[in-house]
């Protein structure tokens, strides 16, 4: 369940036809609120995290504002969110760390964006990925799935998935395959119900079960 080069690249250039400018779906008003948001996302949905920010970052969008806000009024914010009184408490305390540290500003480097509480790797990519665009490849539920499932680049830790991704897909791609794998799960290579006759890579994907119907729309990439 191998694929060539060629078919990779032809499932990345079909990607970018279908989504040129892919974009996060979370909502933020600034960086600071993007690493806000992001780590809100950890084992929750980005609409349920997007409700939740809704009225917070119109309150709250800096660091000192957040402080100001103080933990308990923004747990009663955010929790209807997984985790949200971990979070809660992360987020106070990384912006203490911002603005002690870096003037309130968040960090491009991978090892300070690391050091903040509840800010892991795959945090850490996405922040470098989307906001610096930096050719990182954050591994979520849905890539770490998919990425298995259809054989990109299996592994059984994000850490084997990530670094395989990183070695398959061509490097004028790394920049938004990111986004593509994730909405492709997301929308597409769903877990339970995969709408293969919806996917503009069926013909190509080596997934073990998968529905045989092919979309008339490849013809047309």
């Amino acid at each position: 369940m191998t694929y060539a080069r060629g078919e990779i690249e032809e499932i990345f250039r079909r990607f970018s036809i279908q989504r040129p400018n892919p974009k996060s779906e979370l909502k933020y008003t600034n960086l600071y609120t993007f690493l806000v948001a992001v780590v809100l996302s950890a084992q929750a949905t980005d609409t349920g995290v997007n409700k939740a920010t809704k009225s917070l970052f119109k309150i709250a969008d800096t660091p000192e504002k957040m402080i100001a806000l103080g933990e308990e009024e923004l747990g009663q914010h955010i929790r209807t969110i997984g985790l949200w009184r971990n979070k809660a408490k992360n987020i106070i305390a990384f912006s203490h760390i911002l603005i002690e540290n870096n003037q309130g500003r968040v960090p491009r480097s991978r090892q300070a964006l690391m050091e903040l509480p509840g800010v892991g790797q795959k945090t850490a990519n996405v922040i470098l990925n989307t906001a610096f665009r930096e050719l990182t490849m954050a591994v979520d539920t849905h890539i770490f799935r998919i990425a298995n499932r259809l054989g990109l680049a299996t592994g059984k830790t994000v850490e084997q998935v990530e670094k395989k991704l990183l070695q398959v897909i061509p490097t004028y791609y790394l920049l938004h395959a990111h986004h593509w794998l994730i909405l492709h799960g997301r929308y597409i290579c769903k877990a339970r119900k995969p709408k293969c006759q919806d996917c503009i890579i069926a013909d190509l994907c080596k997934a073990i079960i998968k529905s045989n119907s092919i979309p008339a729309s490849l013809n047309t990439l």
